[in-house]
């Protein structure tokens, strides 16, 4: 028996990144996985290396960015004992070279999606008895980052959102929490990902499987106890401030 044995999560995002890890691991500690995406064939690649490991798995397909699919994706999930918000979009440039069109699209993946599976699928957990909400936030949402304003924004009202679902479901044992990854090699090319070491106190950028252990953690029986937060994982780049410029130490004179 391992520790999720019997219980069913559902990933959104879980074709590719730090979904497709978490989907991956929370199989390996026996939960019965759906995995939510756009792409079939990434979603039947995710549901093979889960089965060939002896895990349990099956793919949904759902545009996160239509109201219609979410809504189909909360039926067709069916009893959903963890729910992992990983799915997201991004855009960076100018603010005013955004349209309204893009302003929505992060809106409805980033935000409206994750409100529309939780008010679906945590009031059944707690008829059940309970039930985990792991949202996947961004380091982001709590520094200022140019050229970046509508995806921040997404991050900030995902933080907010976590606490305020925490607050409605935690009474009938439903957790709500969020993890806050920080630079982590997904989608966005190395090189950028790259100039981030020198900034973070562990000094490298972090790996899907980083973040998909803190979220398993959180889905199981070892965060029992742990609601509304929003857990950094970014090696200590939100915490410490960053590297300061060599001061010189010889030569001075203090005063009296």
């Amino acid at each position: 028996m391992s520790e999720l044995t019997g219980k069913t999560a559902l990933v959104t995002g879980g074709t590719s990144g730090i979904g497709r890890a978490t989907a991956i691991t929370l199989a390996a500690r026996g939960a019965h996985v759906v995995i939510s995406g756009r792409n079939p064939e990434r979603g039947a690649e995710v549901v093979e290396k889960i089965k060939a490991d002896g895990g349990a798995a099956r793919f949904v397909a759902a545009d996160l960015t239509s109201e219609d699919d979410v809504r189909r994706l909360a039926q067709e999930a069916g009893e959903v004992d963890i729910l992992v918000n990983s799915a997201g979009a991004g855009a960076f440039g100018p603010s005013a070279s955004f349209t309204t069109e893009q302003y929505n699209t992060l809106f409805d993946s980033n935000v409206r999606a994750i409100f529309l599976l939780t008010a679906a699928l945590a009031p059944k957990m707690a008829e059940r008895g309970g039930g985990s909400v792991i949202n996947v936030s961004s380091g982001s949402a709590v520094l200022g980052d140019d050229n970046n304003a509508i995806y921040v924004a997404t991050k900030g009202a995902v933080n907010a959102i976590t606490r305020a679902f925490a607050a409605e479901y935690g009474p009938a044992n439903v957790r709500v929490n969020a993890v806050s990854p920080g630079p982590t090699y997904t989608s966005a090319p190395a090189m950028w990902l790259d100039r981030y070491i020198d900034l973070i106190p562990l000094r490298r950028v972090g790996q899907p499987q980083d973040v998909a252990e803190v979220i398993a953690f959180l889905a199981g029986p070892g965060g029992s106890y742990v609601n509304a937060t929003v857990i950094p994982v970014d090696g200590g780049l939100t915490a410490v401030e960053p590297p300061k410029p060599p001061v010189q130490t010889t030569g001075w004179i203090q005063n009296a």
